[in-house]
């Protein structure tokens, strides 16, 4: 369904029970709500009323002219729950959607009733505005995202994943290679330059922090610090996958997940 916002539409799917407690999910840079699709079943077996969002730019959500900020894409999370009159939800985020789940959980924590945050980090790196201005340049000179499109999965996955679920792997390619340009750019700009580290402290709210044991892009050591950084937050580490566990190992994952929201729900 699509969500009119001043100058924008966010596109967003919800599904189980309107009086289940509901867990707000938001996804990665170059994917969409569909990354979550081994997590929908034991969810609404277990009674749980899902809502996905689609970022600006991406899946559904028509894309927003010039640069992003983490703020801006939190602020878009909390104007569709406002919109859909949604009592205070638990959060889920992955990668940008764990990034700007610290701004959420800072500026809008009366919306939420717990974090959990996936492969994810609270800062930019060193090197991330020349290593996004590379990517967003490509993106830009080819105006599309086909040519980064297998390098990025095959930074999310292990050669495994694409040997034993090349389906599966495929699907996940077609949707970076499908993502809007300004949308990447966008979210691009957002990810060279944010720091919540110092306001980590500040989040008062129940916090998980999961991770792939091999993921390059947001190892675990930058998860670990979030676990340090926010009052008693838990982390779980899941072996032998990259930045993507919830797709590479579901079962894993989801053992996790359930146990979290059923002490929680």
């Amino acid at each position: 369904m699509l969500l009119p916002l001043a100058g924008r539409r966010i596109y967003y799917d919800i599904a189980g029970p309107e009086n289940g407690p509901t867990l707000c999910i938001t996804h990665s840079l170059a994917s969409d709500s569909g990354m979550w699709g081994e997590q929908m079943m034991p969810l609404l077996a277990a009674g749980w009323r899902v809502l996905r969002i689609d970022m600006r730019g991406h899946g559904g959500s028509d894309p927003v002219p010039g640069d992003y900020t983490m703020d801006a894409l939190a602020d878009d999370v909390a104007a569709v729950l406002e919109a859909l009159g949604e009592r205070p939800v638990h959060y889920m985020g992955l990668s940008i959607g764990g990034m700007f789940g610290h701004s959420l959980a800072l500026r809008h924590g009366h919306r939420l009733k717990s974090l959990m945050l996936c492969d994810t980090s609270a800062a930019s790196p060193p090197g991330a505005k020349e290593l996004w201005s590379q990517r967003i340049a490509a993106v830009r000179g080819a105006n599309s995202l086909e040519s980064i499109a297998d390098a990025t999965v095959e930074r999310w996955f292990t050669p495994a994943m694409r040997q034993n679920r090349p389906r599966r792997w495929q699907q996940i390619r077609d949707t970076v290679a499908a993502t809007t340009p300004q949308g990447f750019m966008g979210c691009g700009a957002a990810l060279q330059n944010f720091d919540y580290l110092a306001r980590l402290p500040g989040i008062k709210l129940p916090t998980l922090v999961v991770w792939g044991a091999e993921d390059p892009g947001t190892p675990p050591e930058t998860n670990r610090r979030i676990v340090a950084g926010i009052p008693g937050a838990k982390g779980e580490e899941i072996p032998g996958v990259r930045h993507f566990p919830n797709v590479e190992n579901p079962d894993a994952f989801n053992r996790i997940l359930m146990g979290w929201l059923a002490a929680r729900g």
